[in-house]
């Protein structure tokens, strides 16, 4: 007797694409304002604390340097091409300010800049190495069989449609084609989101990247290497990424305006008074306040407070979301659409049901003695399964002798005397109409994947396994209800009987199962077609590209592959799905905070800016006007650091 109570297996690693991460001083422009914030940091004491002029002075002059040169470069490039960038205007600003005293407000301005170009540069590169190592995911060889029949290894970028491979156990597929012949379980997780192997038979069709199980297989290829679904997903994702242009070329345009409007200002502030007879000094001095008190500083650091407070609540709660701009568009969504295998499931089979048949004279905890001990030399998810079922019962397991497994079938092993065989009844049975068959059947229809015991060629009793459906489930499907006016959907790769079977227990009444990645992206366009801002919510490679082309993306993180993480706005780390709906409440509240902010801030500017035209306003008003406007904002925002926040978010159905 052995008891299985020792080690527990190792679970299956799901979407295996290695992780790539760009070091956060890897980016030049994280280097840069680095660099730009410790000068400041060294300034600051130095300046506030009245020491030495020349030393806060070459401190603060290499804060400019480091933080401005880059976005002043960028930006001349910009003016050389007919566009006045805002971030040259902010280095000029910044250079103004020096110019008339203000070394700590310009040097301010630098810092803040630097360190936004520096996160949207991070971003930006870690997206491209998650997108790269997902071809990491096809292997980069393939074992080609030649017309006489030779085996030879050859590149998998060089494998073209008719060829034929051999894909031996333990080993990826290296191209989309269809089984010549051969029997095995492929885990295509990665593709179709399916939490179980699939059994694959002459005839049947694999995808490049999915790993072949414990048979060999003969496969045809169908499709250029550059076509496949793995490389169409890579594309995908680039493509829908793109589709979110428009609304930054619209932000663009915006600071394109705001710019020229406020160069043009400035200089007739400078000029037409000259012109006049104006003393310079006064002029200048007049020139430079507009330049202070109209700084889009101000409006900005009216909007990031709140966001920035949300995302650090958010965080605090278990939810990544990677900017500010995320958490504003979170709060837009008014359609949820749910991925099912480890998003509203565990992703992980567990034993649902445990039928011995009458003729048996066993009970549920006999049966799964025999079928555990049977299985506990396998590899399979589904052996894993009813081993833990086993485990979770603490049952005693007897020994175990002369094991076999045949893919695509199922195992047999001698236990106490007796040939057990566990697997597929299609297989075993061979579609002979028995009791056992009835089971199965009724198993299947209800949406779980049955697994038979038989004894000495006798059928025994039969094993229901399924995905397990998260406990918050229900809940958090009711709550994204009630935030959106509008029934959540479900698109999944996963078989439509499954699909409904899970559907019905958390209340969704829109199911689209049996969907590729592409498909997924179909039902999205669909959805926003009808003028719908989507939220989609996944973990799987295969869900990707979907999560690229949504409104808004977010991904759950313990088990979420690479592509999923980097591509999604945000990451649930905990697996929470009660967090999403509090999350999306939290957005909503951070815009309403947003738009009180834009109103004291363009208030105070529109003031200061009037002022300044129409009479004289001195410039240490003017300063303390524009920065006490900044505290203001700035505290009203910090509001929604608090945990009370996070609870006022949380959305009743999902307390």
């Amino acid at each position: 007797m052995f008891s299985v109570l020792t080690e527990p297996q190792a679970g299956r690693q799901r979407d295996t694409a290695p992780r790539r991460r760009t070091r956060l001083l890897g980016v030049p422009e994280a280097r840069w304002a680095l660099v730009a914030l410790v000068l400041f940091l060294l300034a600051l004491p130095v300046h506030l604390l009245g020491g030495p002029a020349w030393l806060w002075g070459v401190l603060f002059a290499a804060a400019y340097v480091t933080g401005g040169w880059e976005p002043g470069w960028e930006g001349l490039k910009a003016l050389r091409g007919k566009t006045l960038d805002v971030d040259l205007l902010m280095v000029v600003a910044a250079l103004g300010a020096a110019s008339i005293g203000q070394v700590l407000d310009g040097a301010l301005l630098i810092v803040i800049f630097a360190t936004s170009g520096a996160l949207e540069a991070i971003a930006t590169a870690r997206t491209a190495d998650s997108v790269r190592g997902l071809l990491d995911l096809a292997p980069e060889t393939a074992t080609r069989i030649g017309d006489d029949g030779c085996e030879e290894t050859v590149p998998a970028d060089r494998l073209a449609v008719g060829d034929i491979l051999l894909v031996r156990p333990g080993k990826r597929i290296g191209a989309d084609g269809r089984v010549l012949d051969g029997v095995s379980d492929v885990d295509q997780a990665t593709i179709t989101g399916e939490p179980l192997p699939v059994a694959k038979a002459s005839g049947d069709e694999v995808y490049a990247g999915t790993l072949n199980g414990t048979g060999a297989l003969r496969v045809k290829v169908e499709r250029d290497p550059a076509e496949s679904v793995i490389a169409r997903i890579v594309a995908m994702v680039g493509e829908a990424s793109a589709t979110k242009a428009p609304t930054q070329l619209f932000i663009e345009k915006v600071e394109q305006r705001y710019s020229l409007g406020m160069v043009a200002a400035t200089v007739l502030i400078f000029v037409i008074p000259l012109l006049m007879g104006s003393e310079l000094q006064d002029t200048l001095l007049r020139a430079m306040t507009f330049m202070i008190v109209a700084s889009p500083c101000a409006v900005l650091l009216a909007t990031m407070p709140p966001l920035l407070s949300a995302m650090a609540n958010a965080g605090r709660h278990g939810v990544l979301i990677k900017s500010a701009v995320v958490m504003e568009r979170l709060g837009q969504i008014d359609t949820v659409a749910l991925d099912k295998t480890g998003t509203l499931t565990d992703g992980t089979p567990r034993v649902t049901d445990l039928c011995p048949l009458a003729t048996s004279s066993l009970d549920e905890t006999g049966l799964l003695r025999l079928a555990a001990a049977a299985e506990h030399p396998s590899e399979h998810p589904l052996a894993r399964a009813v081993v833990d079922a086993a485990r979770d019962r603490r049952i005693l397991l007897p020994h175990t002798e002369d094991f076999t497994s045949a893919p695509g079938t199922g195992v047999t092993a001698t236990v106490a005397g007796h040939r057990i065989t566990v697997g597929s009844p299609a297989r075993i049975l061979d579609g002979t109409s028995t009791p056992a068959a009835a089971v199965a059947l009724r198993m299947e229809e209800e949406g779980r994947t049955a697994v038979l015991v038989s004894r000495d060629g006798q059928p025994i009793g039969v094993l229901g396994i399924a995905d397990r459906l998260r406990p918050e489930a229900a809940l958090a499907t009711r709550a994204l209800h009630r935030l959106t006016g509008r029934a959540p959907v479900l698109v999944t790769g996963d078989n439509p009987r499954a699909a409904e079977r899970l559907a019905a227990e958390v209340g969704i009444g829109d199911v689209r199962a049996a969907l590729l990645p592409q498909d997924k992206v179909t039902a999205v366009h669909q959805l926003q077609d009808k003028g719908g801002k989507v939220l989609v919510v996944g973990d799987g490679v295969n869900d990707a590209p979907a999560l690229a082309a949504a409104h808004s993306g977010i991904a759950m993180g313990r088990a979420g592959s690479d592509l999923a993480l980097e591509t999604a706005d945000a990451v649930v780390v905990r697996d929470e799905l009660a967090a999403i709906p509090t999350v999306v409440g939290l957005s909503r509240r951070a815009r309403r905070f947003v738009i009180q902010n834009l109103v004291i801030a363009g208030t105070f500017i529109a003031v200061l800016v009037a002022w300044d035209l129409i009479g004289t306003l001195p410039l240490p008003l003017g300063v303390a006007g524009h920065e006490g406007s900044t505290v203001i904002v700035g505290l009203n925002g910090l509001r929604l650091l608090a945990d009370r926040a996070w609870r006022n978010a949380r959305p009743e159905e999902a307390l």
